[in-house]
């Protein structure tokens, strides 16, 4: 292997592995991160840096160690109540995905540009996230959300996935995704060629 073929391996090694404390660090924190009512998660963010700029496998070891923070610190508790087997799976299978194809979303894309493939990458992977949580929710936990809808005072289990658990949560996500991953990019790249 050559010189430079070590040094890209070692980067995207310790890249990863700054990552991967990213994401433990911004989901432990997420409770605590506000904007109105709304709990913001930042965790996506460096899980499309990692997807992006160290591949399809980083990007989907990134979501997957977000989903085993998520089964540990007590976020999914109301869900491992119900079906922890289901839990389990949604938790773990959204994450991974998220990764995986915001990685394999910017690979396609970053043939034509990579700016475009950084947004893409940005956009598809909350949207991964939040429609893995909702097939979760409608495959294993249908019988609670419908409970909870209706003490919520929603009459239709749509309305209470779409408005109730994950619209706000999801349009702050994006928003924030779209913004910032971009411009993290950038700045890591400052200076190369890749971006």
């Amino acid at each position: 292997m050559s010189t430079t073929k070590k040094q890209n391996k070692t980067q995207t090694l310790v890249l990863g592995a700054v990552l991967t404390a990213l994401v433990i660090i911004l989901q432990f924190m997420g409770t605590f991160i506000r904007f109105g009512p709304f709990q913001i998660s930042l965790v996506l963010i460096p899980i499309v840096i990692g997807a992006a700029t160290c591949g399809i496998g980083i990007g989907a070891w990134l979501g997957f160690v977000f989903g085993a923070v998520v089964l540990f610190n007590g976020d999914a508790t109301a869900f491992m109540q119900i079906d922890p087997m289901g839990t389990i799976i949604t938790v773990l299978a959204k994450g991974i995905a998220c990764g995986a194809v915001s990685g394999a979303i910017y690979k396609v894309l970053e043939k034509f540009n990579r700016y475009v493939a950084v947004m893409a990458a940005a956009i598809i992977c909350p949207i991964v996230n939040t429609g893995i949580f909702l097939l979760g929710c409608l495959v294993f936990f249908l019988e609670a959300i419908t409970e909870w809808g209706v003490a919520s005072g929603f009459n239709n289990v749509a309305a209470y996935m779409f408005l109730g658990l994950v619209g706000g949560n999801f349009l702050v996500e994006l928003a924030s995704n779209v913004i910032l991953s971009p411009i993290i990019i950038r700045v890591l790249n400052f200076g190369s060629r890749k971006i």
